[in-house]
């Protein structure tokens, strides 16, 4: 069974997983990247919070260049992980080329993406989160669970960006916090 560090090590910087996609793939990731950077950009509350963060955590993504899930959220960790790269180290890795490490990381029975990861300096696992933040969630029931049925390739409002970035700042404020509040950690920083 591989590591966590052995998968981390294998995952792709943001731009260079994007890359690995078709020129069409590339093109869909790309537009959502400038569209949630121009519709609600990462806020200045939020530019403060990630800048305090002191301890370094690699976050790895399992995704899909072909999922539209990991189109509409992962350029939104990017963004996150811009404002801080000392403390978010941030890595992308497919999901079936890591199947060994999707297998282990099911959720509800499923290898859906993107699932995050969430470890420590020592690549210990801390958390993970997946396949969609609540605020995704409750978009999608709204809109499958009622009366209307949402166009493929629908436009994703600007107020769920934000909510969704919000989301997933959130989980990294969690685990900042499980890092600074480790005694293991505490005790090798000093502090």
């Amino acid at each position: 069974m591989s590591t966590l560090q052995h998968w981390f090590n294998k995952a792709h910087a943001f731009p260079a997983y994007i890359a690995t996609g078709t020129p069409d793939q590339q093109a869909s990731w790309k537009r959502f990247d400038e569209h949630s950077r121009a519709a609600a950009p990462v806020s200045d509350a939020q530019r403060r919070l990630l800048a305090s963060f002191t301890r370094r955590s690699p976050v790895l993504v399992l995704s899909g260049m072909w999922c539209g899930d990991c189109v509409h959220q992962c350029p939104l960790f990017e963004q996150l992980a811009e404002c801080n790269r000392e403390a978010i180290d941030l890595r992308f890795i497919d999901r079936d080329v890591a199947a060994e490490l999707s297998e282990r990381y099911m959720i509800c029975g499923g290898r859906r993406v993107p699932t995050v990861l969430f470890l420590n300096e020592d690549f210990e696992f801390v958390s993970v989160l997946g396949d969609r933040s609540l605020t995704r969630y409750r978009a999608m029931a709204a809109k499958q669970l009622g009366a209307s049925c949402p166009l493929p390739g629908a436009p994703v409002p600007s107020d769920e960006i934000a909510a969704t970035r919000q989301d997933w700042l959130d989980e990294l404020e969690r685990v900042q916090l499980i890092l600074r509040l480790s005694p293991k950690l505490r005790q090798r920083h000093g502090d």
